[in-house]
């Protein structure tokens, strides 16, 4: 791949500045350019049902959302979007709607015609994945090309004439088998998929449209997005298309915002994207003020620290590729961290002395070091003096960012990182202001996952403390479920589910937390539960096992992408899974309960 030094994503990564773009307009709705950033969710009723899809539309706008979208698998589906829009237009309602498609070229044609946007999967929307080929001469992949040229100009072409907007969509989960072939699944095949669509755009003269780079892994989520702008800004200053920013199949309650926080949060923190969807497997209401609370610590024109000088520093790691930075390892109260030990979870004294009589019983939620005895050293990345003193130091020493300093904790880690030799290992902080007194969850978590998950996303960081937010055990689980979500320290069941849509065939909410009471007890195992097949065996692609929609009340079981139990009815197919993961010898009983804390 190009080497990071010819790229670059960001104006500056020690300042905040949000990218600038054209606007695109979806109804009149304005996405990019001067517009704040929008809030959008998906319905998950049958297409095919106007009053339920009415229903959950006019809900949607009611809680805020300012773009919805409706899946629409087939013609037939597509087609009553006209009912779907005329009421709800009748009800009063002018937020956009957005057709989701995927496979069917003629449902993209039919939908278009009444609604205000379509997205297309460049992966599936004309080719089909039969792995028949295993390497693509320049001539075969060219016809190819031409193939989907011949397929995608119509949709441009009457998308256009009808002034409708477009979301040129990559999943991970779901590239074809040329990209495959050439580029493999990688951030690198999901931009060249996209580009591909954007050209055949631009040829026909349309620019209504933008961009989105999704995946269930946010490491690759983030990846993907900068490797994305880094190549629109290397095609020229046009290129300037919005950007539509989602965690796919995130999941579902606390794991699920920590993973849509990590994955937006960061980008949204370095001035990418125009528009969000956090996907959640619950009721599409709920995605609404996750959405709404992470577009609001962005919703400044520029962070506090934007105004003040920064030192022109290369990055210390690679933006497009992970690899853990080079610490060296120390033991500090037992525990060895750095190098490539486990990132180990902090606490404060007062939090320790609060927790003292439980921490026996706590299992992997405890805490490992007290901050004030670990004897770290804390500075301002700013204070040259402070910065030699530590690189003229031959031994390793634990350090971090000192309280109280007027950066971003994001920019002000990067900065720690860029200055100071990488023996010495980090200490990160969610916040530099800490807290007195009950916080707001929900507030705590967000900023907590964007500013350390994106840190150890870059791969800057070897311990970890929280303190947004101040109920001790709460803390902890926190910090434990950042390390997990940024795939650092895996220390429980890991699950991949899909948020529901009218494509689902199960009731994605109680089938998950069904199999999160069977299976949750599984440390290190990664679990899929996807409603449908469209986005699931690429989605898999970092799972251990897969439970997949196949058709109503029938259930597709995977052992990573290959598909090995077919059809199994749905009320045998938890069991059925639990006999899958024995078989792979990845099963332990669960254990005696032990206290956890609250």
């Amino acid at each position: 791949m190009t080497p990071h030094t010819d790229l670059s994503y960001c104006p500056d990564l020690l300042s905040y500045s949000r990218r600038k773009t054209r606007e695109v307009m979806v109804g009149d709705i304005g996405v990019g350019g001067s517009n704040p950033i929008r809030v959008q969710s998906m319905i998950t009723s049958d297409t095919r049902d106007t009053p339920a899809c009415v229903a959950e539309v006019l809900a949607l706008a009611d809680a805020g959302c300012e773009i919805v979208r409706i899946t629409a698998q087939t013609k037939v589906y597509a087609a009553n979007l006209e009912n779907i829009a005329r009421e709800v237009r009748a009800a009063g309602c002018n937020v956009p709607l957005v057709a989701d498609i995927h496979f069917k070229p003629d449902a993209a044609m039919e939908a278009v015609k009444w609604v205000e946007k379509v997205r297309v999967n460049p992966g599936n929307y004309a080719d089909k994945k039969k792995f028949e080929i295993r390497e693509y001469s320049d001539l075969q992949y060219e016809e190819e090309l031409e193939r989907i040229r011949a397929q995608f100009t119509p949709l441009v072409h009457l998308s256009k004439n009808l002034g409708r907007a477009m979301r040129i969509g990559t999943n991970h989960g779901s590239l074809s088998d040329r990209i495959m072939n050439r580029y493999g699944d990688t951030p690198l095949g999901m931009c060249e998929s996209a580009l591909e669509f954007a050209r055949i755009a631009r040829e026909n003269d349309y620019h209504n449209f933008v961009f989105s780079m999704k995946a269930s892994n946010p490491k690759v989520m983030i990846e993907a997005y900068r490797l994305l702008v880094a190549r629109l800004n290397a095609e020229g200053p046009d290129w300037n298309y919005p950007i539509h920013l989602g965690v796919t199949e995130a999941g579902d309650g606390e794991d699920g915002r920590i993973k849509s926080a990590i994955g937006i949060g960061s980008l949204l923190a370095d001035g990418i994207g125009d528009t969000i969807r956090v996907s959640l497997t619950e009721d599409a209401i709920h995605e609404i003020p996750v959405a709404q609370a992470m577009v609001q610590l962005h919703s400044k024109p520029s962070d506090p620290d934007s105004q003040l000088p920064t030192p022109a520093l290369s990055p210390s790691y690679n933006p497009f590729n992970y690899e853990k930075r080079s610490s060296q390892s120390l033991t500090i109260q037992g525990y060895e961290l750095g190098a490539e030990k486990p990132v180990r979870v902090f606490t404060t004294q007062e939090r320790w002395n609060a927790l003292a009589h439980k921490i026996a019983n706590m299992g992997d939620f405890k805490p490992e070091i007290v901050h004030e005895k670990s004897g770290v050293i804390e500075i301002d990345p700013r204070d040259e003096s402070a910065v030699s003193v530590l690189n003229g130091q031959t031994e390793p020493r634990l350090i971090s960012v000192a309280d109280g300093i007027d950066l971003s904790p994001l920019h002000a880690f990067r900065m720690l990182a860029f200055k100071v030799d990488p023996r010495h290992p980090i200490l990160l902080k969610d916040t530099l202001q800490p807290l007195t007194g009950e916080t707001d969850f929900l507030k705590a978590l967000l900023p907590a996952a964007q500013n350390i998950g994106s840190l150890l996303c870059d791969g800057i960081g070897d311990a970890i403390l929280v303190r947004g937010e101040t109920a001790p055990g709460q803390s902890l689980r926190l910090a434990y479920n950042i390390l997990q979500a940024a795939g650092t320290r895996i220390f429980k069941t890991d699950y991949v589910a899909c948020p529901s849509c009218g494509r689902t065939l199960f009731n994605l909410q109680a089938t998950t937390q069904k199999i999160r009471a069977a299976t949750g007890h599984l440390k290190g195992v990664r679990i899929a539960v996807m409603g449908c097949i469209v986005n699931g065996p690429g989605e898999m692609a970092d799972a251990d096992f897969g439970y997949v929609g196949g058709a109503p009340g029938k259930i597709n079981l995977y052992v990573g992408k290959t598909a090995v139990k077919f059809n199994i009815p749905e009320a045998e197919a938890v069991q059925r899974l639990i006999d899958l993961i024995k078989e792979h010898d990845k099963w332990i009983e669960a254990p005696q309960p032990i206290s956890a804390p609250v």
